[in-house]
């Protein structure tokens, strides 16, 4: 019998908006790569009528309860109060873990405040999980056939935690193994073309497909279960990989980032940009990538007219019959900046982000693209949507799929970006 788990998250700064719960997204797609059946996602605030209520909730429905949040020193932190009162049973002194926090503060030359000195007080029983970025130690414990974990909300300390304790214990504990799964990362088309371009690629009854929209790319996934499932993935990612054709962008955790600098490498050219609306967004998510040195020479941000001018030798006769948004100072921004910096090739944004500056003629999210090679230089626009930084973010991810098409020998894309939105 498939495993089903619940994941709770708690904390005010999660039932009052100031943020968001990223912690359970990431924690249901690695349980669901183990095959376990996520059943419910609960987020509650630090009251104990509420964090009780919602344990028993969790544990009413699922074999495993995977708990983040409300595990520091303050008063505000109950989790491990309220998983003792559910459970019934005494908190206890671990001294190690207790001795492991005055080491981690005196590591920093700091005094240890006393109440830190609560994080190590646990439910009879619990299993340590250690946390080697931060004060909390995690645990588990088991009752009754309910298997709970509680874990920090903090993501750089819970996903280690995860990822090297709990991750495979929840696999043994599952014992069997786990489904194959092949994910395919896509961009420029929208969620219904991409159902409509894989349709009859993946028979229902051999394998599961899902698709998730995480702007601004498009991630689907092909999850094979039973006997031959390596075999059987395989002929079904050819197909899905034939469909999908320059639409694929890469497979499994590819960035776009990632998936063109390989390309760049792979090729040994050179890139630079040249950047006004997108205000340094493509080269700060190019230089993301370790390594980026080999291939990335710089980027120029012309935000400003004589800026253009100056730095990237767009002509002032352009500007003025053209405008700054327009397919041709973005060809000679383009231009400037391959001679400027030095580089195979160069790939230039100007455009309108918004929220205000458009007119009927150059409305709000118009951006024009280009890229400059030694074989000449091609542009395109696009009307985008969405506010400000949906704009930029959706603007520097169409220039770097313009370098990626062209690297790669891929067709442009520009006629059909963005079909059946």
């Amino acid at each position: 019998m498939t495993l089903r788990a619940t994941i709770l998250s708690t904390g005010d700064e999660l039932t009052t908006g100031r943020i968001a719960d990223t912690n359970a997204s990431w924690i249901a797609d690695k349980l669901f790569e183990l095959g376990i059946d996520v059943v419910a996602i609960l987020a509650v605030g630090d009251y104990p009528d509420r964090l009780a209520w919602a344990w028993r909730k969790a544990m009413a429905q699922a074999d495993v309860v995977i708990s983040t949040g409300g595990i520091g020193p303050t008063a505000d932190d109950l989790t491990t109060e309220t998983v003792a009162e559910v459970l019934g049973v005494p908190l206890v002194l671990d001294q190690p873990s207790v001795d492991r926090i005055r080491g981690f503060f005196a590591s920093r030359g700091i005094d240890m405040p006393e109440n830190n000195v609560k994080q190590a007080r646990l439910p009879e029983g619990a299993t340590i999980v250690p946390n080697n970025f931060g004060t909390a130690p995690g645990y588990r414990i088991t009752q009754g056939g309910k298997h709970l974990v509680v874990l920090p909300g903090v993501p750089r300390e819970m996903k280690p935690m995860m990822e090297e304790t709990v991750l495979p214990w929840v696999r043994d504990l599952a014992g069997e193994e786990p489904p194959l799964v092949r994910t395919f990362q896509t961009f420029g088309i929208s969620e219904s073309g991409l159902d409509e371009l894989v349709a009859g690629a993946v028979d229902p009854a051999g394998a599961r497909l899902s698709f998730r929209a995480s702007f601004p790319e498009i991630s689907m996934r092909v999850v094979v279960r039973g006997a031959d499932a390596e075999a059987r993935l395989e002929r079904i990612s050819a197909r899905v990989r034939e469909r999908l054709g320059p639409w694929a962008i890469g497979e499994g955790a590819a960035s776009m980032e990632q998936v063109v600098g390989e390309a760049l490498r792979a090729k040994g050219l050179t890139l630079g940009v040249a950047e006004s609306c997108t205000g340094g967004l493509i080269a700060h998510r190019v230089t993301n990538v370790p390594g980026s040195s080999a291939y990335f020479r710089g980027g120029i941000g012309a935000y400003a007219n004589d800026v253009k001018e100056r730095l990237l030798g767009v002509s002032p006769e352009t500007l003025a019959r053209h405008g700054a948004v327009s397919e041709e100072t973005a060809g000679e921004m383009a231009e400037g900046a391959r001679r400027a910096l030095g580089v195979d090739l160069a790939v230039a944004t100007t455009g309108i982000a918004g929220p205000d500056g458009g007119t009927p003629e150059k409305p709000v999210g118009l951006v024009c693209f280009a890229i400059a090679t030694a074989a000449g230089t091609r542009t395109s626009r696009h009307q985008l949507w969405g506010d400000r930084g949906w704009v930029k973010i959706l603007a520097s991810q169409i220039a770097l799929d313009i370098v990626r098409r062209h690297v790669l020998g891929l067709p442009p894309h520009e006629a059909e970006l963005f079909r059946r939105r």
